[in-house]
């Protein structure tokens, strides 16, 4: 063959891959919508078309006999029929994959779970490309992260519900008492009217206290806390504490003791960290057995200024422990705790649940354990101190 002949046989073949690739990228663009199955054919038979047109070219150049042309249209019309064939399995699989996964984000988007794992607890992965099968990967752990939220959501709309309840029978066992001594007062029913004044002034700080509790809850998971940071001493904020809720240990029969370092010094928010500090030395008195002590602690661990609190609850069952800062939890919900005198506190579930946001936004923890007897809880708080009359204001909030 010369060169000539050579050049036209190749130039033909050009011209055909043109025209044809041309044609079959217009198609394309037409079946743009067209299924998979469909665009996988219609590039096998483009294909098909320029290796026949090729061979045409090819055939009728090199003038070749009748007889082996006969042949190698035979031999293309059984490659032809191959490649198709090929294409519509190929095709079909893709299809098949495809469909599994829109199913799968149909099922996604109705909030179900997808969950490809057979009856011998083995996952039953279908055969799909590297990239499909990354797309499904990606769609079940979808569906695994939006089960995941759905249940958080459901706890805490259920915890939600819970708080609002407790608190309104919080609300309304204060509000009832004093209505009824109000009505008596009115009536001159009673004798010793200065002791009733007493105990309306109880169940009003009751309520203040709790209204209170609640607005800085809001203000911690709304992540609107303000923070007055200024250096100060935590063994005094424990001394004041101890000083605060003495008489009401003393009425429960519950031995107050302290100690530690007597400058533990860190940069915090001095009214948040007392009323921290106050709600678990509370906690503690409320829940302590009768004749025994809770002992509070103040030192330094790895370079952190730690509060600690021991009572003698009887301990705490491990499965939970995790649950006792989420808020509005109770271990009871027929509210048969241990409720210290009345209008000491509040049994909402907020007071711990506020200590944990408090030392948080401060950039510390809190940790609970038991022990011999009862519990330990320990609030870290970054050591340190500012430069003599520096204050730092700063915003925290939930972690």
């Amino acid at each position: 063959m010369e060169g000539t002949e050579l050049a036209t046989i190749l130039a033909w073949v050009l011209l055909w891959a043109v025209v044809i690739g041309a044609i079959t990228l217009v198609l394309l663009r037409v079946l743009r919508r067209a299924s998979v199955l469909a665009q996988i054919c219609l590039v096998v038979v483009a294909t098909v078309a320029v290796l026949v047109a090729g061979m045409v070219s090819a055939f009728n150049a090199m003038f070749i006999s009748a007889r082996d042309l006969e042949v190698m249209w035979y031999i293309l019309a059984m490659a032809s029929a191959v490649a198709v064939a090929l294409s519509l399995v190929l095709g079909a699989g893709v299809s098949r994959n495809a469909a599994r996964l829109v199913a799968a984000a149909r099922k996604l988007g109705r909030g179900e779970t997808l969950d490809h794992s057979s009856k011998n607890g083995k996952r039953a992965e279908p055969a799909m490309t590297s990239e499909l099968a990354e797309l499904a990967q990606e769609l079940e752990a979808s569906s695994r992260n939006l089960a995941e939220s759905r249940a958080r959501e459901a706890a805490i709309e259920t915890a939600r519900r819970e708080l609002v309840s407790w608190i309104s029978h919080d609300l309304r066992t204060p509000l009832a008492s004093m209505r009824a001594m109000t009505e008596a007062l009115e009536d001159g029913m009673v004798a010793d009217i200065p002791e009733y004044y007493r105990k309306i002034i109880g169940q009003t700080e009751q309520m203040t206290a709790m209204v209170n509790d609640l607005l800085e809850l809001s203000k911690i998971q709304a992540g609107s806390l303000r923070l007055r940071a200024e250096s100060l001493d935590l063994y005094d904020l424990v001394s004041d504490a101890l000083s605060d809720l003495a008489p009401l240990a003393a009425q429960r029969g519950i031995t107050l003791t302290g100690g530690g370092d007597r400058e533990c010094m860190a940069v915090a928010d001095g009214p948040s960290m007392a009323r921290a500090i106050r709600n678990v030395l509370l906690n503690a008195i409320i829940y302590s057995r009768p004749d025994t002590d809770v002992h509070t602690s103040v030192g330094r661990d790895n370079g952190n200024a730690v509060v600690a609190v021991q009572d003698h609850c009887g301990g705490i069952p491990e499965e939970d422990l995790p649950h006792l800062f989420e808020t509005g939890w109770q271990k009871d919900p027929s509210r048969g705790s241990p409720a210290g005198p009345q209008g000491s506190y509040s049994g909402a579930g907020i007071g711990l649940s506020m200590v944990a946001g408090i030392v948080k936004a401060h950039g510390g923890a809190v940790k609970v354990e038991n022990v011999d007897g009862g519990c330990r809880f320990a609030l870290s708080l970054p050591a340190g101190s500012l430069p003599a009359a520096s204050v730092v204001d700063r915003q925290g909030g939930a972690a």
